[in-house]
């Protein structure tokens, strides 16, 4: 605001002139668009949610879930639309929603050939994504490892390379300090599930046993639900259950056991199941969890 406009400044904020006065034309135009990172765990790999842009620019290349913000729309109901048209993602919206964070704004000039267009982040955690299809202008959607953007395997439409990879560093960053890891899991899991999301967000494993002190440790990070795994499915012994406690800082950061962790082999490939094969249970139980042993 120059300094005739703050003289100009009646006592309500409005100012002398009237919107009659404004003229849009004297400034450069340029749109708002949204672009939403959705992440989820597959095979014990962080995957994220892209589509095959159908249109123009960049036609068949795979890009982040958006599009423009609407007149008549504030960004977050634009991402939660877009996402809802190109994905078939659908967030909840019930007594507990989908969170749905900002991530950051990107509006270097030359990012869109068409026009300016200033792009507003969101990203969100999901433990299951359900069945994709791709709507609207995005001729497919599918899960992609984050890794293989992070290798420059997979090539992205705009500077959506650069958006993935800060929403990973901040998915990153959050596990260490926060109770997000368990939005990654369904509402009743193992603390050997719970540790699998740390191991694929951050490619590192965990010792078993210092994984689960830690977890225990932490109040009402998790809560023992006093019920197993159904040993039924498999030959190991039945593993306790938790869900999800009520807060969302930890006392103590993951910090420490991050620094002493150690890289992951590559994952190997599961049987599907009802849930994404991450998520079910293998034979042959580990001494983290089993029902009996308990810190």
């Amino acid at each position: 605001m120059s300094t005739s406009d703050i003289n100009n400044t009646n006592d309500d904020g409005s100012g002398d002139s009237s919107p009659s006065d404004y003229d849009p034309s004297a400034y450069p135009p340029f749109a708002v668009t949204v672009d939403v990172v959705v992440f989820t765990i597959v095979d014990d790999v962080l995957q994220v949610v892209l589509v095959r842009r159908g249109e123009p620019p960049f036609k068949d290349r795979w890009a982040l879930p958006g599009g423009f913000v609407r007149p008549d729309e504030a960004p977050h109901q634009a991402a939660r639309r877009e996402l809802e048209e190109e994905t078939d993602v659908r967030l909840k919206l019930s007594l507990k929603p989908d969170k749905l964070e900002q991530l950051r704004t990107y509006g270097e000039p030359d990012r869109d050939p068409r026009m300016r267009v200033v792009t507003v982040a969101y990203w969100t955690i999901l433990a299951d994504v359900g069945e994709l299809a791709g709507g609207g202008d995005a001729a497919e959607a599918a899960l992609v490892p984050v890794v293989e953007i992070e290798r420059g395997k997979q090539q992205l439409a705009f500077d959506h390379r650069t958006i993935v990879l800060d929403a990973v560093d901040r998915a990153r960053s959050r596990l260490e300090y926060s109770t997000e890891a368990s939005r990654f899991c369904p509402p009743e899991f193992t603390i050997r599930q719970l540790r699998r999301v740390y191991e694929a967000v951050w490619g590192t494993e965990f010792d078993q046993g210092n994984f689960q002190r830690k977890v225990r440790s932490e109040p009402d990070f998790v809560r023992d639900l006093g019920r197993t795994t159904d040993p039924s499915g498999s030959r190991g012994r039945p593993a306790a259950l938790f869900s999800a406690g009520e807060v969302s800082r930890l006392e103590q950061p993951f910090l420490a056991m991050r620094s002493e962790s150690r890289a992951m082999p590559p994952p190997r490939s599961r049987p599907s199941d009802d849930y994404p094969s991450w998520l079910v249970e293998s034979e042959n139980q580990e001494p983290d969890e089993q029902a009996g042993e308990k810190e």
